[in-house]
């Protein structure tokens, strides 16, 4: 099954998309990344006999992939052209969701500059605390007893 998606994913980039990448998930299925339009295709073996599931998805800036936003079943049986008709409504329906339109980032200095702002958060005194007292007094208890125990027996 996974050597008839990979040349089924292989037949429907060419169709597609002139620049292309076509690699293998960890799961098992092959993904088609078109980074000059900012989108990724997604082919994964189902439970059904000659069948696949189609997700479609965005690159993000720096190249990672965003979660799938759409997913439909398609039958393998059937040419790549109407394969590749599913994929481009995936696709279109991928670019014009309204999830997506969100103003552009701020840049770095934007960012470093409103980190700056911020109120400072108090900072804890540096006393020994309670606590630490304890500790050094049980210390202190336990070399007291073992000097004890070595030289008290000299005396």
């Amino acid at each position: 099954m996974q050597a008839r998606l990979r040349e089924k994913a292989v037949e429907l980039a060419a169709v597609l998309w002139k620049e292309h990448t076509v690699y293998r998930e960890r799961g098992g299925g092959v993904v088609i990344r078109g980074e000059h339009v900012g989108r990724w295709i997604s082919l994964a073996p189902t439970g059904g006999r000659d069948q696949a599931l189609v997700r479609a998805g965005r690159i993000l800036d720096g190249g990672t992939t965003a979660p799938a936003r759409l997913e439909a079943v398609v039958d393998l049986t059937a040419g790549t052209s109407e394969l590749a008709a599913v994929c481009r409504r995936l696709l279109a329906e991928t670019a014009a969701d309204p999830g997506q339109a969100r103003g552009p980032r701020p840049d770095r200095a934007a960012r470093k500059a409103a980190r700056r702002t911020k109120a400072p958060r108090p900072r804890r005194s540096r006393h020994t605390s309670l606590g630490s007292w304890i500790a050094l007094l049980c210390v202190a208890g336990v070399v007291a007893l073992w000097a004890y125990s070595v030289f008290g027996a000299l005396y």
